[in-house]
């Protein structure tokens, strides 16, 4: 129940490390807001909810140290696809010398997709971005473009996290391996079980 980029969170809170969380409202469905918030609030991990332009400005002065997300789909190279946003965030702490870690189970790692450019990009509807909880903040009919994830080139992550351990550049070399170790790793257990069965 820790998820992934959370769980790294979690799990140097419990550490004794001394973390605060800047947590993006993640519009327009705003799991920052509802959910990422609520879990750092249930384990008492300081924390402070902002909107998501005020990253840029939190990252230029200084007040950020490193920038946390997860992913839904890793490429070969390291590209990795995630919530709308992700990519600016991440352009924007390299603009100012702030790491960037993807934070992913090896389950999303894609070694069929060379690049982030195979990855396909849902859409999604209107009215997450006209609406918030029912009521209208848009005018009537207002013509939307809502996608709901975004690719960040693996130029700009510094490294990406797995199960299995951290993945450095070059991606497509740490990423094959990483992959491999997870399926073997997988494969022992299932062979594990067949004999405690048998």
């Amino acid at each position: 129940d820790w998820g992934t980029a959370l769980g790294v969170i979690f799990a140097a809170h419990e550490q004794g490390k001394r973390v605060h969380v800047l947590v993006d409202e993640t519009r327009p469905r705003l799991q920052g807001a509802r959910l990422t918030a609520w879990e750092l609030m249930q384990r008492d991990i300081p924390m402070h909810l902002i909107a998501d332009n005020a990253a840029g400005h939190l990252l230029r002065t200084g007040q950020v140290d490193a920038v946390l997300f997860g992913a839904d789909r890793v490429a070969a190279n390291g590209d990795v696809a995630n919530k709308i946003g992700t990519y600016k965030l991440a352009v924007v702490a390299r603009e100012n010398g702030i790491p960037v870690y993807a934070v992913v189970p090896t389950s999303t790692i894609d070694l069929s997709l060379a690049d982030g450019d195979q990855i396909p990009i849902e859409e999604r509807a209107a009215d997450e971005v006209t609406h918030i909880e029912g009521a209208a903040i848009a005018p009537a009919g207002v013509p939307v473009y809502n996608p709901a994830f975004d690719v960040t080139p693996h130029r700009y992550l510094t490294a990406i996290v797995t199960e299995e351990g951290v993945c450095y550049p070059p991606f497509d070399k740490s990423l094959r391996a990483t992959k491999a170790a997870a399926e073997a790793r997988v494969e022992a257990n299932r062979l594990k079980r067949g004999m405690e069965r048998g």
